[in-house]
C-alpha cells in the first residue's frame, strides 16, 4: 500500500476507534489530512483534532489505548496540556489535540476535513473556524526591510564579538523572515497551499525566483558575513536602502569575513 493510502486510511481508522470507545464527538483532520490532501506524499504527517463531549477531555489525553488498539505506538511525546506527537509502529507520524466543542473558539486552525462524527452529533460547520488567522504578510515595504538591515548590522556586531550563534540567528533568520513576510510585494505569488501559520512553508514552489537565490543568503554558521552581504545585495535591488547604513554593513561584513 502506497503511505498516502496508508495516511488516509490511518485517519479513517482513528475515526472508527473513536466511535467505539464512545465519549468523542467528531475528527478532524488539518492540512494536508484535511481539505488539502492533493499535497498529501509520502513525506506528509497526520495532523488532527479530537473533539469530545463533556467530561471526556482528559481520557482521551491520559490514555493512548485508542491509538494503540489501530497500531502499536513507538514513541508518544505530550507536547501541550491537550495533545501528543506520536508515531507509530508502522513509521507514520502524527500529531493531535483533544478539545471540547467550545475550545475551539479559541483554537487556531485552517483547512479543516471532518473524518468522522457521531450520527448525532448536529454541529456540520465544526469544520470552519470560529477566529480568523491573523495574517502573517505585511503590506508595506518599510518596516520589514528597514527591520532586516537593522537584523543585519546587530547580528555583524555580535559575529564580531564572537557571538556566531545569535548572529546566525540575526542575518540568517530574522532578516530572511522580514523579507518573506514581504515577498508577495516584490514577485508574483504562485498560489500553492500557502501556509497562514508560516511563511517559510512551500518556498520554492510559490516563489520559485526567491527560491534561486535564498540558499546563498543562507550560508551557514561560519559564513554569516557573506549572507549579510548577499542579502544586503537584495535588499538595495528592491528597496531604498539608506545609503549610510549599508556603508555600516558592509563595513563589518568586511571586517568579519575570512
Amino acid at each position: 500500500m502506497r503511505r498516502t493510502e496508508l495516511l488516509l486510511q490511518r485517519l479513517g481508522e482513528i475515526g472508527k476507534s473513536l466511535e467505539r470507545k464512545g465519549g468523542a464527538l467528531a475528527l478532524l483532520g488539518l492540512g494536508s489530512a484535511g481539505t488539502e490532501t492533493e499535497r498529501l506524499d509520502e513525506y506528509s504527517d497526520l495532523d488532527f483534532f479530537v473533539i469530545v463531549k463533556p467530561g471526556e477531555k482528559n481520557r482521551y489525553i491520559d490514555r493512548l489505548d485508542w491509538l494503540e488498539e489501530i497500531q502499536p505506538l513507538a514513541y508518544a511525546f505530550k507536547n501541550s496540556e491537550v495533545g501528543y506527537k506520536v508515531l507509530f509502529e508502522d513509521g507514520i507520524y502524527g500529531e493531535y489535540a483533544v478539545f471540547e466543542e467550545w475550545e475551539l473558539e479559541n483554537a487556531s486552525y485552517t483547512g479543516a476535513r471532518i473524518i468522522w462524527k457521531d450520527p448525532m452529533y448536529g454541529n456540520t460547520e465544526i469544520a470552519t473556524p470560529v477566529n480568523p488567522i491573523p495574517s502573517l504578510k505585511n503590506d508595506s515595504l518599510d518596516f520589514p526591510l528597514n527591520e532586516a538591515l537593522t537584523n543585519l548590522y546587530v547580528g555583524l556586531g555580535r559575529y564580531a564579538r564572537g557571538e556566531r550563534l545569535s548572529a546566525t540567528r540575526f542575518v540568517q533568520g530574522y532578516a530572511i523572515d522580514s523579507i518573506l513576510s514581504v515577498l508577495h510585494l516584490l514577485e508574483p505569488e504562485v498560489d500553492y497551499y500557502p501556509d497562514p501559520f508560516g511563511n517559510e512553508r512551500r518556498l520554492e514552489k510559490r516563489y520559485p525566483r526567491f527560491a534561486e537565490i535564498i540558499g546563498s543568503m543562507m550560508q551557514g554558521y561560519d559564513h554569516v558575513p557573506e549572507s549579510a552581504l548577499r542579502i544586503l545585495d537584495y535588499l538595495e535591488e528592491v528597496y531604498p536602502v539608506n545609503s549610510r547604513l549599508s556603508d555600516e554593513i558592509r563595513r563589518l561584513a568586511n571586517l568579519t569575513c575570512r
